[in-house]
């Protein structure tokens, strides 16, 4: 009796242990770049680019901004150095209004 019972129980159980399904999640990246026509920290940053000028969002000081070499800026650097009219490349992660800037780079070191 304590077979069948057993048996009973994994037939109802084996499709939901064999049966699941693991979503795998694709976050998208990207990168811009070109003159620096706006800047304001922890918020935007807006970039004349040859498409015309696009809006890249800042969230907090959770970008790393770095030279051309990699060098990172300290906060002292990139209150002098970034600026209008400096070109810089961006990385970003996310589309549309979930997209976040996570690297600033200088076109220069």
């Amino acid at each position: 009796m304590k077979k069948i019972l057993l048996s009973i129980a994994l037939a109802f159980v084996a499709p939901f242990a064999w049966g699941q399904i693991t979503e795998t999640k694709t976050i998208a990246t990207g990168d811009g770049s070109g003159t620096i026509t706006e800047y304001t920290p922890g918020s935007v940053i807006v970039l004349k680019e040859s498409s015309g000028s696009v809006r890249y969002p800042l969230v907090g000081n959770t970008a790393t901004y770095v030279t051309r070499s990699g060098k990172i800026l300290h906060d002292d650097a990139v209150k002098t150095r970034i600026k209008v009219g400096v070109p810089v490349h961006v990385h970003y992660i996310g589309t549309g209004p979930d997209m976040v800037v996570d690297h600033v780079i200088l076109d220069e070191d």
